[in-house]
């Protein structure tokens, strides 16, 4: 009689850390994407930041990708044949260098020749992965 009951307190046992073991590993996969979703929204935070400067510099500059890329810490390019501001930003989204960069921010300036009065630029912030956080277009009144 007494070892009838030992074993079926081991298995007992054995059932109670099985669903133990079942909800543990439910909570690591919640945890794990929390986690993701925590990183992808402090991303699309920082990155909304840095364009909303983009484009605030864009406007105060009159559309001068040369102005906005001086302010912002960045450089110039020809992208596209068109001028551009391109600023790159490390993994806790500090401007820094294109060797160490994680994230660029880059404003390509449109030909004004179908509305001089108006520049407009195409704003984007990407992963240097090539995987876009978010774009938009801004519009300028020249100088």
């Amino acid at each position: 009689m007494n070892r009838s009951r030992s074993t079926l307190f081991l298995i007992e046992q054995l059932i109670v850390i099985a669903v133990f073991a079942v909800c543990a590993a439910a909570c690591v996969r919640i945890l794990a994407d929390s986690y993701i979703t925590a990183s992808d929204s402090r991303d699309l935070s920082n990155a909304l930041l840095a364009a909303e400067s983009g484009a605030e510099s864009f406007k105060a500059t009159g559309g001068d990708v040369t102005l906005v890329a001086s302010l912002m810490g960045g450089r110039t390019d020809n992208i596209r044949g068109q001028n551009a501001a391109i600023v790159y930003y490390d993994k806790q989204w500090n401007i820094c260098p294109e060797d160490s960069a994680q994230y660029k921010l880059s404003l390509i300036c449109n030909d004004p020749a179908e509305r001089p009065a108006l520049l407009e630029g195409e704003l984007s912030v990407e992963k240097i992965t090539g995987e876009e956080l978010l774009s938009f277009t801004v519009v300028a009144r020249s100088m």
